[in-house]
């Protein structure tokens, strides 16, 4: 099986980066730090990419904020610091590194909405959403999501969740500052089911020590976050008896079979192509007659030829007939922006990568792949495949810049050790799939079967080429459940990529379909 590369929380995440700050004036800078008595977190043994040896981390961190969300000043704690994960026998196997807000007042804080959230990869830390959507601060960038000049600058998010739920971001082991106990034992926490049991045990222990068994339970998953929010639903269920009141998925992957072509799995091609032509058309390549029309209406018609004649024509694969090959080499070539040549050339059957290098070709650039907007001038203006993804490049810097100031100064928590944006000592991934994609849908499914209450809600952007759209249609469209329960889930659609909050009017719009998502879930 084709093995795939860290994608972003997004990036993946898929996805992290950005430098500099800008305080909230009502507070002073880094706010007031308080003593903690959590018990100090030792210093595990370095793995070779850490040395030379740093000091032992600090203790946690806990300070205390404010900011103003939708006209009202809000006060928080955030705590920056490490949960002890034990095996049956009370020994060590990892630290798990984490940063929670929580706000306060109330009549009862314990029953107040509590949102654990990750990114994807596998294998990338938590930054993404948290200074891209969800957290107090954001990534300042230009309001359509494109890249600024460095040195970054936070600013503060004016669209945060923390009106709504307390926010507790996980780094899983091997990202950010989470690490086995052992380093030669880090590959076990490397696989869906084996990062399902650590998060998942992570969460118990965060649930019981801050007394939150009470409280409506979330899950936020970003790109391979998805695909460990479906596993998790199973895991807290299964392992820990415990029933979640929502999961939100942004930029949705559940079914590996919808993004991995290759080996005879021709389903990527069908729908990746709503994707293409939205990226096409974004770019001004589409015919005249497609261009002049509203992105809705591309995307129908995209649709609409994915699911019919080019389903059909891969189906029949060499028995299809020469003039109908023809009039769908002619239809992919429109909804593409790609030449006939170069379509029929590939079989019909374009792969991202050179869908990515070709479609700008003659202005020398490739576009991005976790955004389709962005683009970036090549290196060799004849390589096959996109020799970058400029959405990465716009914003992994300006994430990880940010961030390590931000985590310092204003949180207050003290590591030399770097922190791991993605972990690099993930070298093998235990997919639990042999001879068949990684497909998490049904126990997506059998979780809302238990718990007919569990209620989803999934952000889609148009223009992501990492986790297409129209593929997590599909997934949704093959989901085992009940018709009355599959009223429980929400899709929304964004007019950016795969870290769509990017872009500022969706992050406003994201903010809102959010809140409403969480205010219905709880019961508010």
């Amino acid at each position: 099986m084709q093995r795939p590369t860290l994608c972003l929380a997004l990036f993946v995440l898929v996805l992290s980066g950005s430098a500099g700050l800008s305080q909230d004036k009502a507070q002073p800078k880094g706010g007031t730090k308080k003593a903690d008595k959590a018990e100090k977190s030792p210093a595990d043994k370095e793995a070779a990419e850490d040395k030379p040896a740093a000091k032992a981390p600090a203790q946690n961190s806990v300070t205390d904020h404010s900011i103003t969300l939708n006209g009202k000043k809000i006060d928080y704690t955030a705590t920056a610091g490490t949960l002890i994960l034990k095996n049956e026998k009370e020994e060590k196997t990892a630290e798990i590194f984490y940063i929670a807000y929580t706000k306060k007042g109330g009549p009862d804080a314990t029953k107040r909405p509590l949102t654990f959230s990750f990114n994807g990869g596998p294998g990338s830390c938590s930054v993404w959403l948290h200074l891209g959507l969800l957290g107090p601060k954001r990534v300042k960038l230009e309001d359509n999501g494109f890249a600024v000049a460095p040195p970054y600058e936070l600013v503060d998010n004016e669209f945060s969740l923390l009106d709504e739920t307390d926010l507790v971001f996980i780094d899983p082991v091997g990202t950010g500052f989470s690490r086995a106990a052992k380093p030669e034992d880090a590959k076990d926490f490397y696989g869906l089911k084996e990062d399902a049991k650590s998060v998942g045990e992570f969460i118990r222990l965060y649930v019981t020590k801050q007394s939150r068994w009470t409280s409506p339970k979330f899950l936020i998953g970003e790109s391979y976050g998805t695909t460990r929010a479906a596993a998790l639903s199973g895991e807290l269920l299964g392992t820990h008896q415990m029933n979640l009141n929502g999961i939100m998925l942004v930029s949705t992957v559940l079914n590996f079979q919808t993004i991995w072509g290759g080996g005879g799995n021709d389903l990527p091609h069908i729908l990746y192509l709503p994707s293409y032509a939205a990226t096409a058309w974004y770019h001004k390549k589409l015919s005249p007659d497609l261009q002049a029309k509203p992105l809705a209406e591309v995307l129908k018609e995209a649709e609409t030829f994915a699911s019919g004649d080019y389903n059909q024509a891969l189906l029949l694969g060499n028995d299809l007939p020469e003039l109908q090959r023809k009039a769908v080499v002619k239809q992919l070539s429109r909804l593409m922006g790609l030449s006939e040549a170069f379509v029929d050339a590939s079989n019909l059957r374009v792969p991202l990568a050179k869908f990515n290098a070709e479609l700008l070709r003659d202005e020398r650039k490739v576009v991005g792949r976790f955004d389709g907007r962005y683009t970036s001038p090549v290196q060799d203006p004849l390589s096959a495949y996109a020799e970058r993804d400029p959405s990465a490049d716009a914003i992994f810097s300006a994430y990880a810049s940010t961030f390590n100031h931000y985590l310092r100064n204003d949180l207050k928590f003290e590591d030399d050790r770097p922190y791991h944006i993605f972990a690099n000592s993930i070298r093998e991934w235990n997919w639990d799939a042999e001879n068949k994609f990684a497909n998490v849908a049904d126990i997506l499914a059998d979780s809302m079967t238990s718990n007919p209450f569990l209620k989803v809600h999934v952000s889609n952007g148009f223009y992501d080429l990492a986790t297409p759209y129209f593929a997590t249609r599909y997934t949704f469209n093959h989901l085992q459940v009940a018709p009355e329960l599959a009223k429980n889930i929400t899709q929304d659609d964004y007019t950016a990529g795969h870290m769509m909050y990017l872009n500022l009017p969706d992050l406003k719009k994201q903010k809102t379909d959010l809140a409403k998502f969480i205010r219905a879930s709880s019961g508010k």
